[in-house]
């Protein structure tokens, strides 16, 4: 295989993990959001929609991982590091909800500018923090994840969750 298809796969299989989580916890959010909103003229995300937004935020995770920043207590237990990225990737995606309501209200009443008066006076905050709870515990979930697998290796998760893997046939 010539090496830029080397990198192609290995950046694709380094994409996947966050990628699936994202896609199923979105469309969890989906659900939920629209279950609230029954009685509201609320349109539900598409699969297309959460598709490319858990892309986006599967790539954001790897690209965020990359920073010196984001692994600042790496002699101190997983608890630090796990509160630490599960604050950092909670704000980045209350600024995305936020954003995407402001949008949402925006494209109804014109603008944007209009859209934040008409979200100030007609958000259900109850609906909005209810989204919030359900995000802090999905990114508490994949950042604890994720740093235990980093602890333990990848190898030995795999066989802890699902058993040991056959050899393969020589």
């Amino acid at each position: 295989m010539s090496r830029a298809v080397e990198m192609v796969k290995e950046e694709l299989l380094a994409v996947l993990p966050p990628t699936i989580f994202f896609f199923v916890s979105l469309h969890i959010v989906a659900v939920i959001r629209t279950l609230m909103a029954r009685s509201t003229a609320y349109q539900a995300s598409s699969t297309l929609g959460i598709g490319v937004a858990a892309l986006i935020l599967g790539k954001a995770v790897l690209i965020a991982d990359l920073l010196p920043a984001i692994n600042r207590f790496p002699d101190r237990p997983l608890l630090y590091n796990v509160t630490w990225k599960t604050a950092l990737y909670l704000l980045v995606a209350t600024a995305i909800h936020f954003a995407e309501r402001i949008v949402e209200f925006g494209l109804e009443a014109g603008n944007l500018a209009a859209g934040w008066d008409k979200m100030a006076a007609e958000i259900v905050w109850p609906h909005f923090w209810a989204i919030e709870i359900l995000l802090l515990l999905l990114v508490l979930v994949y950042c604890t994840a994720r740093e235990l697998i980093r602890v333990i290796g990848r190898e030995k998760a795999i066989r802890i969750f699902f058993g040991p893997l056959p050899l393969p046939e020589v």
